[in-house]
């Protein structure tokens, strides 16, 4: 008897007896087994470019993305996970599902608990909705959910788990919150814009001459910097306008992120790769995202940020080839989402130039212009709630946004500048405010309504779970043309113009969810700075944003280059986030049985089994409502009705289903879209 080597399902090459078989060799004595060899896979890096719209990639600006897409795989028609937000995506990243199987929902959170410090030291409320983008009020975040749902943080198996139960070795380097979201076990090295883990990493890259994030020792205690580490992943500021609230979009200096990522692309290249020698490496920095937020999508800001992207790109694929590896490590781009403008309606709110404030030095909002910056799009949920009679909280300060929150054709603003002469409402004598402060009451009324509010969507959390206010919730947002599409927790059943949350794998079966999400209004069409796709938004002071149900949003990018991939293919298939996890876990030969994406196998050079891809395209239509009044975003009040329009409303949910030929449907959501007649 001797032996022959055959495939195991999990990978491995395993040496099994052979009698009376083809290619056995009978006359040699039997060999004693040897120990079973891991199957040799070529290394992953998966490179986040937050906020990456696909329109940017060109050989003038990004021409090593350009030239990975050339040789490699480009997905034309890749999907971004509503809503479409950054820390979202980063779970779909992690795990390959949909937040209706991992229960997280998103950027802001209301898990309602103590005050706490998260990773810079500051103190965060869990009273209110909390911004959880950092390594600390993750964890917390995940305590909130083990006591409240006996529930992890994300509630499904992780690539990085995975990969650290097969003995692969990892590196996440990056943005803080996404980064540490894929390996929030710490099972493998993290490097972030706050830490480094483990302890021993973090010694090891002091000795050799590198510098921390200066947040570092508050997840080493023991940990003592040196004396000139400084802050290398700390930012700039904006540069706003005269009023120290606006961003000047026409500004040129580059943005607050440049320094920042480099020193993160330096930490992979000069340490990881060396030193780690990573089997899978998630790479997620900050630009152009935060260029295009500060400025918006086409500034020259934003172009900045996206042309040291592509530098950095170069920089590892350079390190790669030097040290060896190009050829046996695959690298995948992607974005979370793609980006749109902020701004309402331009036949309500046309775009405005700059002009110098004579007074300050600096710019201010000018004369409209066709080829101007927007001035509009703030919208503040608890300020337009509380207006209707609702008892509504954000967990918020007062806000201060006299340009975007809205300047009328005729120049007046939607919401004029006050002053908080006593400091009772704003914390400060003699602080400027445009919407008062709509902190979380310690004790809430029973009808209270929590808002989330990150950006393009917001989350509506209802603690009484009241039917009733749900009902006169969506009649509100129905009624106020600044709100799109609205998901409802199916516990409510089913509300006319409305689509049960389900139906966007956005409901939790634990009830993690939020009962209300609502995306904002977006318009495909518009254009400014040369960009399509404007949208209305909750977060100031930004000038771009996502988080909405636009196919501008939705619609990102994702290229594959690489020994296991094929060259210079088009993929046309839908595809998505989700499938990123599972196509890098077959490539690396492990299991991922929770995933609700698929293996991109009509990329691959050796598809697992042959296939057959079938595509339709669904539309779902909300029931219609007639007989609302729609109230116009230039008044708040809800007191200025749209005349020209007859109280009909619509909205329609539009996916592609994808039948893999072997008895499963995959999902991609392309846009959710209002009518108002």
């Amino acid at each position: 008897m001797s032996w022959k080597k055959r495939w195991s399902g999990a990978g491995l090459v395993v040496l099994t007896a052979c009698v009376g078989v083809a290619g056995c060799d009978k006359d040699k004595p039997t060999p004693e087994p040897e120990p079973t060899p891991s199957v040799r896979r070529n290394k992953m890096i998966i490179f986040v470019w937050d906020g990456l719209r696909p329109d940017y990639i060109n050989a003038a600006d990004t021409p090593n993305v350009h030239a990975l897409r050339t040789r490699g795989v480009w997905f034309e028609d890749n999907h971004s996970t509503y809503p479409t937000f950054t820390l979202i995506n980063g779970a779909t990243f992690a795990t390959g599902a949909f937040p209706a199987v991992t229960g997280f929902n998103g950027n802001a959170a209301y898990a309602p608990g103590p005050k706490v410090q998260n990773a810079t030291g500051a103190t965060a409320d869990f009273h209110g909705p909390v911004f959880v983008d950092d390594w600390r009020l993750l964890d917390q975040l995940g305590k909130y959910y083990e006591e409240t749902f006996h529930e992890p943080l994300l509630n499904a198996d992780t690539l990085f788990a995975a990969a650290h139960g097969a003995g692969l070795k990892t590196a996440t380097i990056g943005k803080s919150g996404p980064a540490y979201l894929q390996d929030t076990a710490r099972g493998g090295v993290l490097i972030d814009e706050n830490t480094v883990w483990p302890l021993a990493t973090a010694e090891d890259m002091q000795q050799k001459g590198f510098k921390l994030p200066k947040n570092t020792p508050l997840m080493h205690p023991g940990l003592t910097l040196a004396a000139d580490n400084g802050s290398p992943t700390g930012t700039s500021s904006i540069i706003f306008f005269s009023d120290g609230k606006t961003p000047d979009a026409s500004d040129s200096a580059g943005g607050r992120h440049l320094t920042q990522n480099q020193n993160l692309a330096d930490y992979y290249t000069g340490y990881v790769l060396p030193q780690v020698m990573p089997d899978l490496s998630l790479i997620w920095l900050r630009t152009v995202d935060a260029a295009q937020h500060d400025y918006g999508p086409g500034s020259a800001n934003a172009l900045a940020s996206l042309r040291l992207q592509d530098k950095l790109l170069g920089q590892i694929v350079s390190t790669l080839e030097a040290r060896g590896e190009l050829t046996t490590t695959n690298i995948l781009i992607a974005s979370d989402h793609s980006h749109s403008s902020v701004s309402g309606p331009l036949s309500l709110f046309p775009l405005r130039g700059v002009t110098p404030d004579g007074t300050t030095g600096k710019n201010t909002a000018g004369e409209v212009s066709a080829t101007g910056f927007s001035a509009s799009g703030f919208v503040r949920s608890a300020d337009l709630l509380t207006r209707a009679g609702f008892h509504a909280y954000d967990g918020s300060g007062c806000d201060n946004s006299p340009v975007l929150s809205g300047i009328r054709a005729d120049g007046t603003p939607v919401y004029p500048q006050l002053t908080d002469t006593e400091g009772a409402l704003c914390g400060t004598k003699g602080a400027k405010y445009t919407t008062r402060a709509f902190a979380v009451p310690a004790t809430l009324p029973a009808d209270a309504i929590i808002i989330a509010a990150p950006g393009g969507s917001d989350q509506f959390y209802i603690p009484s779970h009241d039917p009733a206010l749900v009902k006169r919730l969506v009649a509100f947002l129905q009624s106020r043309e600044e709100y799109g599409a609205i998901f409802v927790d199916s516990r409510y059943g089913d509300i006319p113009g409305t689509f049960r949350a389900s139906a966007a794998n956005l409901e939790n079966a634990s009830g993690r969810s939020p009962d209300v999400t609502v995306s904002f209004m977006w318009d495909d069409q518009a254009s400014i700075n040369g960009k399509p796709g404007i949208e209305y938004n909750s977060y100031p002071p930004y000038r771009g944003m996502h988080g909405s149900f636009s196919p501008v949003d939705v619609h990102n990018t994702l290229i594959a280059s690489g020994p296991d991939f094929k060259q210079g293919f088009n993929s046309t298939f839908p595809s998505g986030n989700t499938d990123v996890a599972p196509t890098v876990a077959h490539l690396l030969g492990l299991s991922l049985p929770t995933a609700q994406g698929r293996v991109l196998v009509e990329s691959l050079v050796k598809p697992p089994s042959a296939f057959a891809h079938t595509v339709r395209t669904v539309t779902v239509e909300a029931t219609p409502v007639s007989g609302l009044q729609f109230q116009l975003p230039t008044d708040p009040s809800g007191a200025t009705l749209d005349t020209a329009l007859q109280g009909n409303y619509s909205a329609v949910l539009q996916m592609k289903q994808l039948d893999d030929g072997q008895g499963k449907t995959f999902t991609y959501f392309d846009l959710a879209r209002v009518t108002r007649k």
